[in-house]
């Protein structure tokens, strides 16, 4: 059975998106290079090693990086000099993606509200073409709930709720527009669904099917579709069956209220082979604001999960070893770090 459902903090009963971050009033900016793009970090000797070693052993299938970018708390690990949030968040992603081991992002802003295609396009501009972005997609077509604004209360069920035309016009298209070749998954992150849904699984698969035969003829060649749930009772032969159908990719999601690396597994078996797709969102036993509390600023692994850690290494050697892409994510609230957890990870990958 899938643990307790946590306390819902906002609209779409997830913590507000960590790179949409208050001003910081009086805060002194130091100088930004000749060309406006911010300093980032010395990677070091033994980090560029390991990147080298990977590119060399995986070519570009292998791709890690964290969900957003804009925290201070990284001075040392990915930026050069002290940035304040709100100027990492507008301008951070040239000098993120100059990392050799920080080749995606995930974009959760895009989970709050839709972005349009000049958003993606601005973003797009400060990264490299071997950068690829994670999108997920808009809560307004993933969340099978409307809910209150602030106390995130149920109110009524969501008419747009997996509904294709909306979710071509606010996602899939602005997305394609706006990122190019620098889209790479396109990820549905379904919020816990109320009973309605989880006692009709059929019906949930009937609307699936609809939104993937949908979506499916205008995703760019290089960009891949992927479904993320919360609800671990979701996890049946019949959903890796479609997704297996039209291509689709299940994405590993480590999160309080899923199983382990190792109880995902038979989903992953069942669509062998195909990419992964990962996103290490929280350590088992917390909350997101409890481990924000305790984590912040997000500067050291203060909850080091090595075991969690060793089955991801696994099943990412696994994958590129058999010629596929890989996609993983990492959140500050696995370990306190992603910066320090993807750098564990290639470690350990490269060992």
């Amino acid at each position: 059975m899938p643990p307790e459902m946590a306390a819902q903090d906002d609209l779409f009963g997830l913590p507000e998106p960590e790179d949409k971050p208050p001003p910081r009033p009086g805060k002194t900016e130091p100088p930004a290079s000749g060309d406006g793009s911010l300093q980032p970090a010395d990677v070091g000797d033994e980090l560029t090693g390991v990147a080298q070693g990977l590119a060399a052993r995986y070519g570009d299938l292998l791709r890690m990086g964290t969900s957003s970018w804009n925290f201070p708390g990284w001075h040392g690990l990915v930026w050069g000099r002290e940035y304040a949030e709100s100027t990492l968040s507008r301008r951070g992603l040239t000098a993120y993606s100059r990392h050799p081991l920080l080749r995606t992002v995930s974009l959760d802003r895009s989970f709050y509200r839709p972005m349009a295609a000049a958003e993606y396009a601005a973003l797009a501009a400060q990264v490299g073409p071997g950068f690829r972005f994670v999108v997920k997609a808009p809560a307004m077509v993933t969340d099978a709930t409307v809910r209150e604004a602030g106390s995130g209360k149920a109110m009524e069920p969501n008419p747009l709720f997996l509904d294709p035309p909306s979710t071509l016009d606010s996602c899939l298209r602005p997305a394609v527009q706006g990122l190019g070749a620098t889209l790479g998954v396109l990820v549905f992150q379904l919020s816990p669904l109320p009973p309605r849904w989880l006692n009709r699984p059929a019906e949930l698969l009937e609307r699936l099917d609809a939104l993937w035969s949908a979506l499916l003829p205008e995703l760019p060649e290089q960009a891949l579709l992927a479904l993320e749930v919360r609800d671990a009772q979701l996890l049946t032969p019949e959903l890796a069956h479609l997704l297996k159908r039209h291509g689709v990719r299940y994405c590993l999601g480590l999160h309080d209220r899923m199983p382990t690396v190792a109880e995902q597994l038979p989903m992953l078996r069942a669509m062998w082979p195909g990419a992964l797709v990962c996103r290490w969102n929280l350590q088992r036993g917390f909350r997101y604001q409890q481990a924000k509390d305790l984590f912040e600023p997000f500067d050291k692994l203060a909850a080091p999960d090595p075991a969690n850690r060793a089955e991801l290494a696994r099943v990412i050697a696994a994958t590129a070893a058999a010629g596929h892409p890989v996609f993983v994510t990492v959140n500050n609230k696995a370990e306190g770090s992603a910066p320090l957890s993807i750098f564990e990870l290639a470690r350990q990958l490269a060992a």
